[in-house]
C-alpha cells in the first residue's frame, strides 16, 4: 500500500500496525435513515487504509494522501469547534470517543483512500477506520454499534453533517456475499446470504468526475424538509411532539400521511413521498434478496434513483445522465445515485457477463454528453466485502 511506503519515508521505520474500513453502496434505501428508515446497503472491496503506530505521549498526527493539510492535535486538547478541513472528522470522532472513555495514546500516521472522494461515504470510512486504529492503541475494545454511533455523532455535532447511521452502519456491519437489511430506529439488521440460485453480480462504480462534501451541498436542507413534513403533520393529527431536531417522519403513520400531505408545502410533501415510497421499496427488496430475484431488487434500486430525482430533487446533471445511460444499458440489473446524490458516482449490481461492453457504453454516452470531464471520469468494478468488525 502506498501508505505503507509514505509512512516509511516520514518515520524511517515501518507501521506498528495496518487498519481498513470498506467503502459502501447502498443500492436501495437513500435518503431514509436520518428520519428512522429502513436501508439495505453492501460494503465494497475497496475503502479506507491506515498505516499507523501509537505515540505514547497522546500526540495524533496524521497525513492523507488525498489531502495536503497534516493534522495534528492532542487527544485531551482537541479544539472545541470544527477548523474547516478533512481532520475534522477525526477530531469529532476522539472528542465523542473520549466522552466514553478516558484516552492517553495518540497515534501517527498515513490515510489513503483507494478510490476518488464523492458518493461512497469516504468520511464515514475515514472516521471509522480512525477510531479503530485509536481504540486499538488506547486497549479499548466498543461494541459495533458503539462504533457507528460515535462515528455518526462526530459528523452530527462536530462537522455539521445532518447524517442518519446507514453509512457507518454499512461499512460495519456488512459481511461478503450478504446483503445488509437495518432498521435505523431499532437498529435491528439482518444480513441476508446470497440465495444459491441467484444469478451473478459485481458492483460497478461509476464516477462522474465530480467531487462533493456534504457540507457545501444541499444535503442538510433536504433532510430538514423531511423532517419539517414530520412536524407539521403531528401537528395536524394531533399527535405529541418535542423538539424539531428530534422529528421524523417514522413518527408519523402512513394513514396520516394520506390525509395530510396535500396540506403540506411543495417541497415538504416531496420528501415525505420519497421517504414513505422508499420504505415499501427496502421491504419488497430485502425480500427479493431473500428469494434470490435480483432483477427485481435492481429494478427497486433503478426506481428508487427515479424518486431521488423527482422526490428528492437532487442530482447533477452528470448523474442524471449517469443514471439515464444505466436504465437502458443492458446487463445492468439496477443502480443510482450514491451517496447525497449531488456530484461524487452512481453505483449499478452488473451482470459480470457483461462488464466490459457495459464500460464501454457507459463511457462512450457519458463522454460524448461531457468531453470536458475525460481523464477525470473513471470506473471501478468492485466485489462485496466484509465490514470493519
Amino acid at each position: 500500500m502506498k501508505c505503507q511506503e509514505r509512512f516509511q519515508e516520514i518515520y524511517k521505520r515501518e507501521p506498528e500496525a495496518m487498519a481498513f474500513c470498506p467503502y459502501r453502496v447502498c443500492p436501495v434505501g437513500a435518503h431514509c435513515d436520518a428520519n428512522l428508515g429502513k436501508i439495505t446497503g453492501l460494503a465494497i472491496d475497496k475503502g479506507i487504509h491506515l498505516a499507523y503506530s501509537p505515540k505514547l505521549n497522546g500526540v495524533v498526527e496524521l497525513c492523507s494522501l488525498q489531502f495536503e493539510k497534516r493534522a495534528q492535535f492532542h487527544v485531551r486538547d482537541v479544539p472545541r469547534h470544527k477548523q474547516g478541513d478533512w481532520a475534522d472528522y477525526l477530531r469529532g470522532a476522539t472528542l465523542k470517543l473520549a466522552e466514553r472513555y478516558p484516552l492517553t495514546h495518540g497515534l501517527s500516521g498515513v490515510i489513503e483512500g483507494t478510490l476518488p472522494i464523492g458518493g461512497l461515504s469516504s468520511s464515514a470510512a475515514v472516521t471509522l477506520v480512525f477510531l479503530k486504529a485509536l481504540c486499538q492503541v488506547n486497549g479499548i475494545q466498543p461494541e459495533p454499534l458503539e462504533f457507528i454511533l460515535t462515528s455518526m455523532a462526530a459528523e452530527n455535532d462536530y462537522v455539521g453533517v445532518s447524517s442518519g447511521k446507514l453509512d457507518q452502519s454499512c461499512e460495519v456491519y456488512s459481511k461478503k456475499d450478504h446483503l445488509l437489511y437495518l432498521d435505523t430506529k431499532t437498529d435491528e439488521y439482518e444480513l441476508i446470504p446470497t440465495h444459491p440460485g441467484m444469478k451473478p453480480y459485481r458492483i460497478a462504480i461509476f464516477f462522474s468526475g465530480i467531487e462533493r462534501t456534504l457540507t457545501g451541498s444541499k444535503y442538510n436542507m433536504r433532510v430538514d424538509e423531511a423532517r419539517s413534513a414530520a412536524y407539521a403533520m403531528m401537528a395536524y393529527a394531533g399527535i405529541d411532539y418535542g423538539k424539531f431536531s428530534e422529528a421524523n417522519l417514522r413518527a408519523v403513520p402512513r394513514e396520516v400521511y394520506e390525509k395530510y400531505k396535500e396540506r403540506l408545502p411543495e417541497n415538504w410533501r416531496k420528501r415525505a413521498e420519497h421517504w414513505y415510497t422508499e420504505f415499501d421499496r427496502v421491504e419488497l427488496a430485502a425480500e427479493a434478496w431473500r428469494r434470490g430475484d435480483l432483477e427485481t431488487y435492481g429494478r427497486l434500486s433503478f426506481e428508487s434513483g427515479q424518486s431521488s430525482i423527482v422526490n428528492w430533487e437532487t442530482g447533477s446533471p452528470e448523474l442524471k445522465t449517469l443514471y439515464d445511460i444505466m436504465c437502458h444499458t443492458d446487463g445492468i440489473y439496477g443502480g443510482r445515485f450514491s451517496g447525497a446524490g449531488f456530484k461524487g458516482c452512481c453505483m449499478a449490481l452488473i451482470d459480470p457477463a457483461y462488464e466490459q461492453s457495459i464500460c464501454e457504453q457507459v463511457t462512450k454516452e457519458y463522454l460524448q454528453a461531457f468531453p470536458q470531464l475525460e481523464g477525470k471520469y473513471n470506473v471501478h468494478i468492485c466485489e462485496s466485502a466484509n465490514g470493519l468488525i
